[in-house]
C-alpha cells in the first residue's frame, strides 16, 4: 500500500560521456560523470531524511543502466524504476499517471541538478499540493527544478520546447489553460554551465538555505500589479525574509513578479482575509508580516520587527502610516492614523501588521469576513497583549484618497467603521462600498475584497 505521497527522482546512472555533457570541457567526461554521481548522492540524502519525518513514497526513476547497477551504485536501500521511453513530457505524465493509479494523493518529481532543492523546499511543494492542483519550481534557465500535482493533468507536457528557456513559461500557460490552481516555489539555480560550478561548491559548504528565514511578509494582491513590484522589493532582507505573493483574480502578471524576484506564488478565492490566511499557513517562519501590495516596507523593517516582539508584554505590531501625497490634508490624515494607533492601539491592514505565528493561530487567524477583517483582528489582538506602534514609517499610495478626496474619503470609511461598532452586519457594508451607485473611494471598495 503506498504512503499518501510519492516524490520521484528523476536521474540517470553515473557513466563518462552520459552525464553532464556541457561541463565536459571544463571536467572532462569522467570528471563530469563524477560530479553528477555526487548531486545524485546529494538528493538522496535530504530525501531520505524527507523520508523519515512523514509518510512519503520515494521511488528514483532513471535511464542509463539496469536496476541491478543502480542498486550496487547507490544502495540497495531505494526502490528503482525504469523510465518509459520517450521525450521527458510523456516521461513525466508516465510518472504521475503511474503513481496516482497506485493510489498517491500529491506526487512530486525533482531532478539531481539542483544544489539548493532540499528537504525544507520539497515539503513545502507537498503542503501546497494539500490545497492546491499544481506546485511547480523555477529553475533561472527558464526551466523547473520541481513539479508536483494533486490530480492528474496530462495537459502540462503537451507541446512543450524541451530543453529551452521557454519550458516555464509554456508549462504555467498550460497548468492556467487547465484551470489548475498553482502554487509556484522560489527560483532556484541548476548547475549546468561551467560558470555554474562555483555554485555547487558553495551549496556543499553551506547549509539550506532556506532554513535561515526567520520572517514571512504575507503580500495578498488583486489585480495590483503596477504597485507590486516596489512592495515585493521593499520586501527582501537578504535570506532571513521568506516572501509569499498570494494572488486572487487575474494573476499572471504577479506570477511573472514572484519568479522574477524569487518569491513563493499561491492562487486563492478573492477575500483579503482568505487570502492572508493562505499565505500564513504556508509560511515556514516564526514571525508573520502582512504587507498591503500598495504599501512599502521601510528599510531596517527586519530589525525593527525582531526587537518589537522581544520586548515584555508585545503580542503584535505595526509601523506608522505615510500616505504618498503632498498636501496638508494628507498630513493630518496621516496625524490622525497616528492617534488613532497609539492612543487606541488600534492600528490597520495598511500598516504592516506583524506578530508571531504561535498568536496568529492562537487568534485563529483573521475571520473570513468581506470587509473589515484587519478591524476584527486587531480587536482580538487588544485582548491578550500590547500592540507596539514602530515609528518607521511604511508609505503607502494615495490613490484611494484621489478619487473622492482625501476629507470625504476618510468620512465615508469613519461611517463604516461606525456601521461596523454598531452591528450592520459585513456583507451589507461590503455591498454598500461596492456599489458602483455609491462611487466610493477605492479604498473601501479593495476592503471590501
Amino acid at each position: 500500500m503506498p504512503a499518501c505521497d510519492r516524490l520521484i527522482i528523476f536521474t540517470r546512472y553515473p557513466e563518462p560521456g552520459r552525464n553532464k555533457t556541457r561541463l565536459i570541457p571544463a571536467l572532462g567526461a569522467v570528471g563530469a560523470a563524477r560530479l553528477h554521481d555526487r548531486m545524485v548522492r546529494h538528493t538522496l540524502n535530504w530525501a531520505e531524511r524527507l523520508v523519515a519525518s512523514q509518510p512519503v513514497d520515494l521511488q528514483i526513476q532513471f535511464t542509463g543502466a539496469d536496476e541491478t547497477a543502480m542498486s550496487e551504485c547507490f544502495g540497495s536501500q531505494f526502490v528503482y524504476v525504469p523510465q518509459c521511453e520517450g521525450d521527458l513530457g510523456h516521461r513525466l505524465e508516465r510518472a504521475f499517471h503511474e503513481s496516482f493509479a497506485g493510489g498517491a494523493c500529491g506526487v512530486v518529481v525533482v531532478g539531481t541538478d539542483c544544489p539548493s532543492l532540499s528537504e525544507a523546499v520539497v515539503r513545502h511543494a507537498f503542503d501546497h499540493l494539500r490545497d492546491h492542483d499544481f506546485v511547480i519550481g523555477p529553475a533561472a534557465d527558464g526551466g523547473y527544478y520541481l513539479i508536483g500535482l494533486a490530480r492528474r493533468a496530462a495537459s502540462l507536457f503537451c507541446n512543450i520546447a524541451w530543453s529551452t528557456d521557454q519550458v516555464l513559461e509554456q508549462t504555467l500557460a498550460a497548468a492556467i489553460e487547465a484551470k489548475l490552481s498553482i502554487a509556484v516555489l522560489p527560483t532556484l539555480e541548476d548547475v549546468d554551465l561551467p560558470e555554474d560550478l562555483e555554485r555547487w561548491e558553495q551549496a556543499q559548504a553551506t547549509t539550506d538555505r532556506s532554513s535561515n528565514a526567520t520572517m514571512t511578509v504575507v503580500i495578498p494582491t488583486l489585480n495590483e500589479e503596477p504597485l507590486l513590484e516596489s512592495t515585493i522589493e521593499s520586501a527582501a532582507s537578504n535570506n532571513d525574509t521568506e516572501r509569499i505573493i498570494v494572488a486572487a483574480g487575474r494573476f499572471q502578471e504577479s506570477l511573472r513578479l514572484a519568479i522574477k524576484h524569487r518569491c513563493r506564488f499561491l492562487t486563492s478565492p478573492p477575500g483579503r482575509a482568505q487570502q492572508m490566511n493562505t499565505g500564513a499557513r504556508a509560511a515556514s517562519t516564526a514571525v508573520l508580516l502582512f504587507l498591503h501590495a500598495d504599501t512599502r516596507l521601510p528599510t531596517g523593517f527586519k530589525a525593527a520587527v525582531d526587537s518589537a516582539l522581544s520586548k515584555h508584554g508585545i503580542v503584535a505590531g505595526a509601523f506608522s502610516l505615510k500616505i504618498d501625497a503632498h498636501g496638508w490634508k494628507y498630513r493630518l490624515i496621516e496625524w490622525g492614523i497616528a492617534r488613532r494607533s497609539r492612543w487606541c492601539q488600534m492600528p490597520y491592514g495598511d500598516q504592516a501588521l506583524f506578530l508571531g505565528r504561535d498568536t496568529f493561530e492562537r487568534l485563529g487567524g483573521f475571520c473570513n469576513l468581506p470587509i473589515m477583517e484587519d478591524f476584527d483582528f486587531v480587536r482580538r489582538l487588544r485582548r491578550i497583549g500590547q500592540i507596539a506602534i514602530l515609528p518607521l514609517p511604511v508609505p503607502t499610495s494615495a490613490c484611494r484618497w484621489h478619487e473622492l478626496g482625501p476629507l470625504r474619503t476618510t468620512c465615508i470609511n469613519q461611517m463604516i467603521i461606525v456601521g461596523y461598532c454598531l452591528g450592520v452586519p459585513c456583507e451589507r457594508l461590503a455591498n454598500l462600498v461596492s456599489s458602483p451607485k455609491s462611487d466610493l473611494s477605492r479604498e473601501s471598495r479593495s476592503a471590501a475584497r
